[in-house]
C-alpha cells in the first residue's frame, strides 16, 4: 500500500510534472504529448470542450490508463498507480459535476472522508471555511444548491489534507455570486500555503483571475502558456486560442509553441500591468465546436474588472512575490489599504491596485472579523495581536464583539506602523466606525481617505478633531459597477496623489531644515470674547514663534491636543478653556473628559487660564434646557445663546481644571485675570460677576499642588487688558529659554 509522501524535496521540484503524456479512447487520441508543470500555487488550464482537459485531470489521479508519458507528484513517478494509492499519496479531486451521494447528509459525507485521519483539515475547519455548510450540515446531497453542492465536494477532497488539489470545472453552473465566492476561497486556500491547486476552467475570467500564468489546452495538447493579463485583455486572442466558432485544425494560432519540460514554469511572459486591467470573457457561454462566434458589442458589455491577487508561480517564483510587506520591513514607504476584506475585497484590492499603478507601494490589512484570514499583507489576527484581548476578541463569534475588538486593536496597531505615506479605506457604517478611530489616532497631515457609505452626514464620529477626509460612495460598497469604479478610482487616485505630496514634502522639509531651521509653532486656544488678548499674544511672539490659533468649538481643543500629541506642536498658551464650561455644564461645544490629556502624557511646558469659563453654549432661546430658562441668558447673535454660569459650577470646573493640572509633570504656569475672564464679563457687561469669579479661583488655588514647578499667578488684570496678553508672553518665555532653539533645529515642533 501506497504511503503519504514525506516532506517535499528542495526548491525547484514542481509540486506537479507531467511530461508526454498521451492517453488513447480506442483509436481517438485524446492526449497529445502533454506538458505541464506545476510549481506551487494556482495554475489554471482553459480550453473548449472536447480538448482534453477532463481526460488529463482523470489520468493525474489513475482513473485513465495513460499509452506514454510520465506524471511525477513531487518528483516521484505516480503514472500507473492505483486512484486509491496517488489520493493517499496527497492528491484530492474535486470532479466535474461533484458526484455526491443523494441520500447522505453533509455531515456523512465530511465524516465519512475524515474517517479518524489527522491533519490540517478536519471537519471543523471545512465549517469554518464554509459557514453555510455548517447550517446545512444535516441536510442531504440532494437537497444542496449548486454552489452549497461545490462546497461540500471542495471540503470532501481538503479532507484528506492533499498537497496538490485538481479541480474540474469548479464554478460550472453556478451563479456568479457563488463563482465569486468559490474565486476567493480558493485564491485565499493557496495563499495560506497548505495546498497547490490545479484548475481546470471554461470560465476566462475565473481562471486569469485567479492563477498567472494560464495554460491553454488545443486539440489535446498545451498549446502555450500565457501572461493572465495578457488573455484576459485580449478577445481577439481568446478566440484564435480557444477556438470559438472554428474546428479544430484551425485553432493553433499559428505553429503550437513547443513544450518541454517544466514549461509552464520557465516559459517568460510579458509583465502584468500594476493596475486593474478589463477582463474579456469571449466564451460568455460554453462554446463547442459548432459554436458561432460571440458578437464584440456582447463580450464588451459583459467585461469586468480584475483586482484580485494572483497566487501561482512564473519562473519558480510566486507572482503575488511582490509583496508590500517585504516594502514596509526595509522601511520603503507605503500607503495602507484597510478593510474587511471578506466582504469588501474586491473594492479594496481595486483601490489597492490603482494606488499601485501610481508608483506607490501599498500595505492590504484585512480586519475581517469572521475569524480566518481572506488575502491580505496583514492579517486579523496579526492585527489582532495589538489589541491586550488578542485575537480572542475577533473570534469571539459575536459580531459585535468582534468589530469591536478590531476596532480597538487595528487603533493601536496603526500608529506603531513605521513608513506609512497614507491611508484608504472603503465601506458602509460598520467598516467605518472599525477604520476611522485609528485613522483619528494619526498625525495630522498624514493623508487620511474613508470612502463611506455614511460620507453625506453628520461625519463628527468619525473624522472627530483630525484630518480625515470623507468620500460618499454613492452607491453601497457592493461590488464594482459603472459607478463605484469612478468613485472609487476617484478616492484611489486621490490618496495617491497626497501620499505623492506628503512624501515629496518630506523630503523637501528635510533639506530645508538642514539649510535654515524653521520657526518652532506654538499653539493658541481663542473664542470671540478672548480675541484681544489672544491677538496681541500672537503679536509678541511672531518674530520667534509661528502661532496657530484653534478656536474653542469643542473639536478646536481636540485638534490643538492631536497635534501636540502627534508631534507636530511642542508649545502651548491655552487662553481659553471655555470647552470645559460645556462639557460640565451640557452645552453645544463641549471638551472630552480628556481635555489637558496631550498636555499630561507629552509633558510639554504648560501656560493656560480661564478664558470664557464664564459662559455656557446653547443654539436659539429656545434650545435651551427648561433647567436653565431661569438663568441669566446673553444672546449673541440669533443662532447662538450664552449663559453666565454660578459661583457653584465656577467652584466645580476650578477643582476639575486643578486636578487635571496636577496630573502634568511638566513645567506649569497658569495666570488668573482677576477683573474678568472674558469680554462679557467685564465691568459694565452683562456677566460680570465677581463672587462667581472669586469661587472659580478660589477652587484653583485649593486645589493645585503648587511648587516650583507648577505655579499659579494671580493677576490685577482682565484678560483683554495688555498687560495680561504681556504676562503670559513672560511667562511663556522663561519656560522654553534654551528650548527655542533646539526646537527650531529639528524637535518635536
Amino acid at each position: 500500500m501506497a504511503e503519504r509522501l514525506k516532506a517535499p524535496p528542495g526548491p525547484g521540484i514542481p509540486v506537479l510534472q507531467i511530461a508526454g503524456l498521451n492517453v488513447f479512447y480506442g483509436r481517438s487520441h485524446a492526449l497529445q504529448g502533454v506538458d505541464l508543470a506545476l510549481q506551487s500555487g494556482v495554475l489554471s488550464v482553459v480550453g473548449r470542450n472536447g480538448m482534453g482537459k477532463t481526460t488529463m485531470c482523470k489520468a493525474i489521479m489513475g482513473l485513465v490508463p495513460i499509452s506514454s508519458g510520465s506524471i511525477r507528484l513531487f518528483g516521484e513517478e505516480i503514472a500507473g498507480r492505483s486512484p486509491a494509492e496517488i489520493a493517499r499519496l496527497g492528491i484530492g479531486y474535486v470532479p466535474q459535476g461533484r458526484r455526491l451521494w443523494r441520500s447522505l447528509t453533509v455531515d456523512e459525507h465530511l465524516r465519512l472522508m475524515q474517517r479518524g485521519k489527522r491533519g490540517a483539515w478536519t471537519t471543523e475547519r471545512i465549517y469554518e471555511a464554509f459557514p453555510r455548510l455548517a447550517e446545512r450540515r444535516n441536510n442531504g446531497g440532494a437537497q444542496l444548491s449548486g454552489g452549497e453542492q461545490q462546497m461540500l465536494a471542495i471540503g470532501r477532497a481538503l479532507l484528506l489534507n492533499p498537497r496538490l488539489l485538481v479541480m474540474d470545472e469548479p464554478t460550472e453552473g453556478l451563479a456568479p455570486v457563488i463563482v465569486a465566492h468559490v474565486e476567493e476561497m480558493l485564491v485565499r486556500l493557496a495563499d495560506q500555503g497548505d495546498v497547490a491547486i490545479l484548475v481546470i476552467e471554461q470560465n476566462i475570467g475565473v481562471a486569469t483571475e485567479m492563477s498567472d500564468p494560464v495554460a491553454i489546452m488545443v486539440n489535446g495538447r498545451v498549446n502555450r502558456v500565457i501572461a493572465s493579463a495578457t488573455l484576459a485583455g485580449d478577445r481577439d486572442l481568446q478566440q484564435r486560442l480557444l477556438g470559438v466558432g472554428r474546428h479544430g485544425h484551425d485553432e493553433t494560432d499559428g505553429a503550437p509553441e513547443p513544450a518541454t519540460e517544466g514549461a509552464t514554469a520557465a516559459r517568460a511572459a510579458p509583465a502584468a500591468p500594476t493596475g486593474p486591467t478589463r477582463v474579456y470573457n469571449a466564451n460568455p457561454v460554453i462554446p463547442t465546436r459548432w459554436s458561432q462566434p460571440v458578437p464584440a458589442a456582447r463580450i464588451e458589455a459583459q467585461a469586468r474588472t480584475i483586482s484580485r491577487p494572483v497566487l501561482a508561480t512564473r519562473d519558480g517564483q510566486p507572482v503575488g512575490a511582490i509583496r508590500p510587506l517585504a516594502a514596509a520591513a526595509t522601511g520603503d514607504p507605503y500607503v495602507v489599504v484597510a478593510g474587511t476584506l471578506d466582504t469588501k475585497g474586491e473594492e479594496l484590492r481595486y483601490i489597492r491596485d490603482l494606488i499601485r499603478a501610481e508608483g506607490l507601494r501599498t500595505l492590504l490589512v484585512d480586519l475581517s472579523t469572521s475569524g480566518r484570514s481572506a488575502g491580505g499583507d496583514v492579517t486579523p489576527q496579526q492585527v489582532a495581536l495589538a489589541s491586550p484581548r488578542g485575537s480572542a476578541g475577533i473570534a469571539s463569534g459575536d459580531r459585535g464583539t468582534a468589530v469591536a475588538a478590531m476596532t480597538e486593536a487595528f487603533k493601536a496597531w496603526l500608529p506603531r506602523q513605521e513608513g506609512v505615506l497614507g491611508i484608504v479605506s472603503a465601506g458602509g457604517s460598520g467598516a467605518t466606525a472599525m477604520v476611522t478611530p485609528a485613522m483619528q489616532a494619526l498625525p495630522v497631515g498624514l493623508p487620511k481617505l474613508m470612502i463611506s457609505t455614511m460620507a453625506s452626514g453628520d461625519v463628527r464620529a468619525y473624522v472627530g478633531a483630525t484630518d480625515i477626509a470623507m468620500m460618499h460612495a454613492v452607491t453601497d460598497v457592493q461590488g464594482l459597477n459603472r459607478v463605484s469604479r469612478l468613485v472609487l478610482g476617484n478616492g484611489a487616485r486621490a490618496v495617491a496623489a497626497m501620499a505623492k505630496a506628503r512624501l515629496a514634502d518630506l523630503r523637501r522639509e528635510s533639506a530645508l531644515r538642514r539649510a535654515e531651521p524653521e520657526k518652532p509653532l506654538v499653539g493658541l486656544t481663542m473664542f470671540g470674547v478672548t480675541t484681544p488678548c489672544v491677538q496681541q499674544v500672537a503679536k509678541l511672539l511672531e518674530k520667534d514663534w509661528e502661532p496657530l490659533v484653534f478656536h474653542a468649538t469643542g473639536t478646536g481643543g481636540q485638534s490643538l491636543e492631536k497635534l501636540v500629541e502627534s508631534g507636530l506642536v511642542g508649545a502651548v498658551i491655552d487662553v481659553t478653556a471655555t470647552e470645559i464650561a460645556d462639557m460640565m455644564m451640557g452645552g453645544l461645544l463641549p471638551a472630552t473628559e480628556d481635555r489637558l490629556g496631550a498636555i499630561i502624557r507629552t509633558r510639554i511646558p504648560y501656560v493656560g487660564s480661564v478664558g470664557a469659563l464664564d459662559m455656557v453654549n446653547f443654539f436659539a432661546p429656545e434650545t435651551v434646557p427648561e433647567r436653565y430658562r431661569a438663568r441669566k441668558l446673553h444672546p449673541h447673535n440669533p443662532q447662538i445663546t450664552l449663559m453666565r454660569t454660578t459661583p457653584d459650577e465656577n467652584a466645580r470646573m476650578g477643582r476639575w481644571i486643578g486636578e487635571r493640572l496636577n496630573l502634568m509633570e511638566g513645567p506649569v504656569r497658569f495666570l488668573i485675570p482677576e477683573l474678568g475672564v472674558s469680554a462679557l464679563d467685564a465691568p459694565g457687561q452683562p456677566f460680570h460677576d465677581p463672587a462667581a469669579d472669586a469661587a472659580l479661583f478660589q477652587a484653583l488655588e485649593q486645589t493645585v499642588r503648587t511648587g516650583l514647578n507648577r505655579q499659579l499667578i494671580r493677576l490685577p488684570h482682565h484678560i483683554n487688558d495688555p498687560a495680561f496678553a504681556a504676562a503670559l508672553v513672560q511667562q511663556f518665555q522663561s519656560l522654553h529659554a534654551g528650548r527655542r532653539r533646539e526646537r527650531a533645529g529639528g524637535g518635536r515642533s
